[in-house]
């Protein structure tokens, strides 16, 4: 792709990815930093708080009740089968969607009353990651930067930081659409790291990843620990038992478990708990 080739389609792509950043209708840079500097997040990372969660499509409820936190530079997973709410939890945290009934906060900010200070906060690594294959890693990485509102010696800095981190440098002139699946995830993991975000929320990461680009991308994700709270939605115990101190359990829109990681899996046949067979969970899991 010629420069002034990727210059139109990075202004073009540029409107697509502030809406998908900022579904709720808070879709500038400066929105956000200003109001990342009336709460900013304690470190290490962000907190989270669902109480009596619930969200129901018509007469289909995806979530019923559900109450957990997660701590401040916690890593944290969220478990259960296909449909069973993960991603339901998430665009609540999001703010993509709104409760029906109860609540969630991030840092005690409502995702739907103060997106803008909830969504600053907040890294998101889709399942299916939202990547330009036409262009090179780093003037997508310079395309995303800016889209979070950094520019000049900021962007610059925090493009170097996450080619560093992630492990880029080999590919970062090269198109995105030539890399292995499991670089094209770090690149997705980059992007969501360099606003500096307490709160990193991270989908599936490794799905439809080769065991070698597995180990790369949780290699990736491992040292982020004590960095920043992590999210991690997934339907791979082994992943969870890596990754994550604390895990909750879901299952057809209800908490099945939520404790430490080894305790929760450490059972005979933990896969009972993603069919629901153990039952619901009688109390809420606190934060560690």
């Amino acid at each position: 792709m010629q420069r002034g080739d990727e210059s139109r389609y990075l202004r073009r792509a540029i409107v697509n990815w502030r809406h998908a950043l900022h579904p709720s209708g808070v879709s500038t840079p400066a929105e956000q930093r200003s109001s990342s500097r009336e709460a900013a997040a304690p470190a290490p990372g962000s907190t989270i708080r669902a109480e009596t969660l619930v969200r129901k499509f018509g007469e289909r409820t995806a979530l019923a009740g559900i109450s957990l936190d997660v701590a401040s530079g916690e890593s944290f997973g969220l478990l259960g089968a296909n449909g069973a709410g993960k991603t339901t939890f998430i665009r609540l945290v999001t703010g993509y969607l709104n409760p029906t009934a109860g609540s969630v906060v991030v840092d005690g900010l409502s995702p739907s009353h103060d997106p803008g200070a909830v969504q600053a906060r907040i890294g998101f690594v889709p399942e299916s990651s939202r990547l330009y294959p036409e262009l090179g890693v780093e003037p997508y990485l310079r395309f995303a930067g800016g889209v979070r509102g950094l520019s000049g010696d900021s962007l610059h800095d925090a493009i170097e930081a996450a080619v560093e981190r992630f492990q880029l440098e080999d590919v970062r002139r090269r198109p995105i659409g030539n890399l292995s699946k499991g670089f094209q995830q770090r690149v997705s993991l980059a992007q969501a790291f360099l606003h500096a975000p307490s709160l990193l929320i991270v989908d599936e990461p490794t799905n439809g990843l080769d065991p070698l680009q597995q180990a790369e991308v949780r290699d990736s994700l491992a040292a982020l620990r004590g960095k920043c709270t992590v999210l991690l939605c997934t339907h791979d115990l082994n992943e969870a038992r890596e990754l994550t101190q604390r895990v909750a359990v879901l299952s057809q829109g209800q908490l099945v478990r939520c404790g430490e990681t080894a305790d929760v899996l450490s059972g005979s046949d933990p896969l009972a708990l993603f069919r629901g067979d153990a039952g619901r969970q009688p109390a809420p899991g606190g934060a560690a």
